[in-house]
């Protein structure tokens, strides 16, 4: 292990302070190591994107799904997770990230549970199941329910590890440096030796808002080691642009942005540049159910809807997307097929046609500001809100009365027409849609059907998660009584980075000779969430606050031992 010759400013430096960060910082201080914490944005938004987020978490074979019914194993999330990220680099790019993955599920099928409640981290009652896939058994998707929601949402993911950041800086463990922006990993004679950048202006912004970047001086802070954990590229639509994948077709001119505007992947070049090797750059995350936000915090700010089985799938021109490319099954297919599909692929929306009935029943908003009965931990109100309450909750009802892409009417024919007013050209055909949706209609008649969809609504029903909380009672689209009508325009919304920067299962940065550079680490979505790209090429969901865990748990182990 190497020793430091001379006085440092830390043991080990870690770079952002997200969830990964503070997991890292975390697991040195309790190790009794001293961590310089450096952060460009100001204390009010330690925790980085995962406080926003909703707090989902995957986990296998739980007691919460025993509960339910939900019969899960390593050995069928282990298929899923093969099946789809689709792994083709095994013996380049991928070859650290298919050991992690498998790690990942190992640590979720089996300690991930224990140690999140060691942090008084606890789950709803109900678990959700998204990426529901693309109806194969060996190919993308979640067999079972596995999204376990944190009491908190992410905020209180979050929770415990700013509390312990906040205790071992008083105990003079950790210190903070807030408003500091790093522009160099410093690496010499093959050993990383501590960070340069700026100091930036103090900035009082509340938390998201888009801060200064004005420069008030420089900064060097020198240590033993350097754990990078400083996020994706999300909320720069021109990096997007320039590493969106040829198979995803053309990236749309237009998006919605998913995460602040300090999620500009500075730190991947600046990390290059100090030697590691970054890989799989081409992959990455980003939904079709985005809203415009009515209310937002940062620039652009985007909302998901995290959507139930019921609602038909529109495109631009106003046709049903074919199965899989279902409310909540194959995420990364439905940006694929409305981004190839030659006459539409200059288009940027696509469209949700909807009843009350189900928006009441189906809709969630990710994010934890959208769920303020979780994130409060507000068991009496969840219960009120969701299961025995009437109407839509509240944030989603919100957003029915005041977003920009929702549009209501009694009949067809009238929110037809609503919807083509948010829209340059009216590209909607009345006529079209309602032979449409009539077909789809008369298949509710009978407990069994041929239309794919109308099948996965009745399975979704067969789980008492869903029956009672998540998907509503199958109905006709037209009946009045289930009405008034939705329409909702939908918007890619940028999220998550896939690639970053190559790590061994200690979280240690590669180079390009594929070996360790001393002292050099990284965790979270700045590696890919482990391995330079643990989830391959789709995501199972409730993996990207846990592969910050787990890789920021690795990172900062690994970083203790060397620095002991």
């Amino acid at each position: 292990m190497r020793k430091a010759t001379v006085a440092m400013d830390a043991d080990v430096i870690v770079v952002g302070a997200g969830l990964a960060g503070l997991v890292a910082a975390h697991e040195l201080t309790s190790r009794g190591r001293r961590v310089a914490l450096v952060d460009q944005e100001n204390a009010a938004n330690l925790g980085g994107q995962a406080f926003w987020s909703f707090g989902g978490l995957f986990l296998v074979d739980t007691p919460e799904q025993r509960r339910l019914g939900v019969k899960d194993s390593f050995d069928l999330a282990w298929n899923d997770w093969q099946g789809s990220a689709q792994f083709d680099r095994i013996d380049d790019e991928d070859s650290w990230a298919v050991r992690w993955a498998r790690a990942y599920v190992e640590f979720a099928a089996g300690e991930k549970r224990s140690w999140l409640h060691g942090h008084g981290i606890t789950f709803l009652p109900t678990v959700g199941w998204p990426e529901r896939g693309d109806l194969t058994a060996h190919g993308h998707g979640n067999s079972v329910p596995r999204f376990h929601i944190a009491w908190g949402t992410g905020t209180g993911v979050v929770e415990p590890f700013v509390h312990h950041a906040k205790q071992a800086a008083r105990d003079g463990l950790l210190t903070f440096y807030h408003r500091h922006q790093v522009d160099e990993v410093v690496v010499e004679q093959g050993a990383t030796r501590g960070v340069r950048g700026t100091v930036l202006a103090e900035d009082h912004s509340p938390r998201g808002v888009a801060s200064s970047r004005d420069r008030v001086g420089d900064f060097e802070l020198t240590a033993q080691a350097v754990v990078v954990t400083s996020g994706g590229i999300g909320a720069d639509h021109e990096i997007v642009r320039r590493y969106w994948p040829e198979r995803l077709g053309t990236p749309p001119a237009e998006m919605v942005t998913g995460v602040p505007a300090y999620v500009d992947g500075r730190m991947l070049d600046i990390s290059a540049r100090a030697g590691v090797r970054l890989v799989n750059r081409d992959r990455m995350w980003h939904y079709t159910e985005g809203l415009r936000n009515w209310d937002p915090i940062w620039p652009g700010h985007g909302i998901r809807i995290l959507p139930g089985p019921s609602s038909m799938w529109f495109d631009a021109l106003g046709r049903r997307l074919p199965e899989p490319y279902l409310p909540g099954y194959d995420t990364l297919g439905t940006l694929k097929y409305l981004r190839t599909t030659e006459d539409i692929a200059d288009h940027d929306h696509s469209w949700f046609i909807l009843t009350q009935k189900i928006i009441e029943k189906e809709f969630a908003l990710s994010g934890s500001e959208q769920n303020p009965d979780i994130t409060a931990k507000d068991r009496a109100g969840f219960l009120k809100e969701r299961l025995l309450g009437k109407g839509a909750p509240g944030p989603v009802d919100a957003f029915l009365r005041k977003g920009a892409d929702f549009v209501t009417a009694p009949n067809l024919e009238q929110l037809v027409e609503k919807m083509n007013g948010l829209t340059d050209t009216a590209l909607l055909d009345a006529a079209q849609v309602r032979q449409q949706i009539e077909a789809r209609d008369l298949q509710i008649a009978n407990a069994y059907s041929k239309d794919a969809q109308v099948q996965g609504i009745r399975n979704a029903r067969r789980y008492i998660g869903d029956r009672l909380a998540r998907v509503a009672t199958p109905h006709r689209i037209l009946d009045p009584a289930a009405g008034p009508l939705i329409g909702v325009k939908l918007h890619t919304l940028t999220r998550k980075t896939l690639g970053g920067i190559q790590t061994d299962l200690d979280s240690r940065a590669l180079g390009a000779d594929g070996k360790p550079i001393d002292g050099l680490y990284a965790a979270g979505e700045v590696a890919g969430f482990g391995g330079g790209g643990v989830h391959g090429y789709n995501a199972l969901e409730g993996t990207f606050l846990g592969g910050c865990l787990f890789s920021g748990r690795a990172a900062g182990r690994a970083a203790a031992q060397q620095t002991a």
